[in-house]
């Protein structure tokens, strides 16, 4: 169940940063340094390989980031 929640977690906060930049470059390096992170930090937790964890998750944040436009995900307004 912990596993699956920050799983879970994890790939919500990477499709959630992942439109952070404004071209698109910016938004797949933006989200592979996220995805990388949260890849990592949940393998750490779940007792998988680190650095495996980092490398999905980078790619996943990548792909993310690269898919969006800056209009899917706009963090600037309130």
């Amino acid at each position: 169940m912990k596993r699956t929640m920050m799983l879970t977690a994890g790939a919500l906060l990477t499709l959630a940063l992942a439109g952070c930049g404004t071209t698109t470059g910016e938004r797949a390096a933006s989200g592979a340094g996220v995805g990388a992170a949260v890849g990592a930090g949940a393998a750490a937790v779940t007792g998988g390989d680190v650095s495996e964890g980092a490398v999905i998750g980078g790619g996943v944040g990548a792909a993310t980031g690269a898919a969006t436009d800056e209009e899917d995900i706009n963090l600037d307004e309130r």
